[in-house]
């Protein structure tokens, strides 16, 4: 299987997360892509470089307004005299104001839903290039390979329309399902099996009808992203019905996993897309310092298995995942049951 892929991911370092009152060692720092690269190339898939796309892509999901201020936050930041680790906001708007002050580091609450979301010096240059590896996965399927996948980083899922958080600052599935989706006419799926619910995709595609989001993810009453990801969030005017959340109860195993994944396959079978992505977590893992779920190692291969078993073109976008030893195993073998290896 090609596996997109560029090393640009590695100019963004986040040093530090600041959460429920402790600063520590950031959770996404580059060792974590170059670990799950190694276990793919052991592998042996085929990796590619992404395309150039420029802001276009980004732009069919996201605010201008937001990525203006992606690109200018970090020289803000440190004209003020701010530490060099990265742009936080310190001050949220907590309701809609019709305010906002103009420089960006004043306005940054309103664009970055939690403190542990860093803009370092070089963010929004390997966001652009994680998103490349989107699109150009999505250019794959559209090229008529049956399956790719996208090693993206940072990841994506968090990232709404106009903000970031959860590590995420674009949301590289929903840009490559709106490319898969552009002009075709045919619904495009976004399968998200990442521990956490995908509350960026959601909020792109909530009023869309053209794309179907369908999430498997920890219970939001006691996991994050806790304000989105509830099962009655079913979309709202032209995508009323769209939205599809399966909440879980944490510590969930491979048997209360399967059953959610069955009836979100139903989901997509039934609205006959052309295409799906699949935003994959690693961190659904028993052994995933982040997660909150038991799923075995074996899951993952079963997993791809069932995802394969829809028939539809499919792009892979990663996102979380933190064992660094282990997650691109489960990457692999996620990978090998979508292309016919294993699985029951």
């Amino acid at each position: 299987m090609k596996v997109v892929y560029t090393e640009a991911h590695a100019r963004h370092v986040p040093t530090q997360q600041f959460a429920w009152g402790v600063s520590k060692p950031h959770d996404d720092p580059p060792e974590r892509a170059a670990a799950i690269v190694a276990a793919l190339r052991e592998a042996g898939h085929e990796l590619v470089a992404p395309c150039q796309y420029g802001l276009e892509p980004a732009c069919a999901v996201h605010h201008p307004e937001y990525l203006d201020y992606l690109a200018g936050a970090y020289a803000s930041w440190t004209a003020h005299g701010k530490t060099p680790a990265g742009a936080v906001p310190s001050t949220f708007p907590v309701r809609p104001s019709a305010h906002a002050p103009g420089e960006p580091l004043w306005r940054s609450g309103a664009y970055c839903f939690d403190t542990e979301t860093p803009i370092a010096e070089h963010t929004y240059e390997a966001a652009l290039a994680s998103a490349a590896c989107a699109v150009t996965g999505a250019a794959l399927l559209l090229g008529g390979e049956r399956a790719a996948y996208a090693l993206t980083r940072p990841p994506g899922h968090h990232a709404g329309r106009d903000f970031c958080g959860g590590y995420c600052y674009l949301n590289n599935a929903a840009i490559a399902a709106r490319r898969l989706g552009d002009g075709s006419g045919e619904t495009v799926a976004v399968l998200d099996l990442d521990c956490h619910h995908g509350n960026g995709t959601q909020d792109i595609f909530y009023e869309a009808a053209e794309v179907l989001c369908v999430s498997i993810h920890a219970d939001p009453a006691s996991a994050f992203p806790y304000y989105w990801g509830y099962a009655d969030e079913t979309g709202a005017g032209d995508g009323e019905g769209a939205n599809l959340n399966l909440p879980l109860p944490r510590g969930a195993d491979d048997g209360i996993y399967f059953g959610a994944l069955g009836r979100a396959l139903e989901a997509v079978s039934n609205c006959e897309a052309g295409s799906l992505v699949v935003s994959l977590g690693t961190d659904t893992a028993a052994d995933d310092p982040v997660g909150l779920f038991c799923l075995s190692a074996g899951a993952f291969t079963e997993m791809g298995a069932r995802v394969a078993a829809l028939g539809l073109p499919t792009l892979v976008v990663q996102e979380g995942g933190y064992n660094r030893g282990t997650a691109g195993r489960r990457v692999t073998d996620f990978l090998a049951g979508l292309d016919g290896e294993g699985g029951l």
